[in-house]
């Protein structure tokens, strides 16, 4: 039996998919338009991925930004892939980040790699603080 949040996604938390993967709400979202690309076969390593599910998964984030352009207007995107432990992965299943990104919403973070880092930090500290507040 599987932990990940993402294994047999329930429909109504799908808001774009395909054959093999789909698109969903980040739980913790950095911003207004934060959506999640999964694969639905369960994998840690982008690594691991066939060459049909990277195709299945970049095909749906080119489509999450057409839905978030219409959706929300942002000013830009981060796209990004924590892959281990180490690079900040907190969940062992493959997906892919899509950040709408407004000017001035995360002040001090111009650049992919500082926005990201600065997001999945927040991300983590919501989880962890996430059980106390309840």
């Amino acid at each position: 039996m599987s932990n990940s949040p993402f294994t047999n996604p329930n429909p109504d938390d799908e808001v774009l998919s395909n054959a093999l993967c789909y698109a969903r709400w980040d739980n913790y979202p950095v911003s207004q338009g934060h959506l999640l690309v999964v694969p639905y076969r369960e994998f840690a390593d982008y690594f691991d991925a066939t060459p049909d599910e990277k195709a299945a998964l970049w095909a749906l984030v080119d489509e999450a930004r057409r839905y978030l352009d219409d959706l929300y207007n942002p000013d830009g995107y981060n796209i990004g892939i924590n892959v281990g432990e180490a690079a900040g992965q907190t969940v062992a299943h493959m997906h892919v980040h899509v950040m709408s990104r407004y000017r001035n919403d995360v002040p001090g973070t111009a650049g992919v790699v500082p926005a990201f880092i600065a997001c999945e930090v927040m991300s983590a500290i919501l989880r962890n603080l996430s059980p106390h507040l309840q």
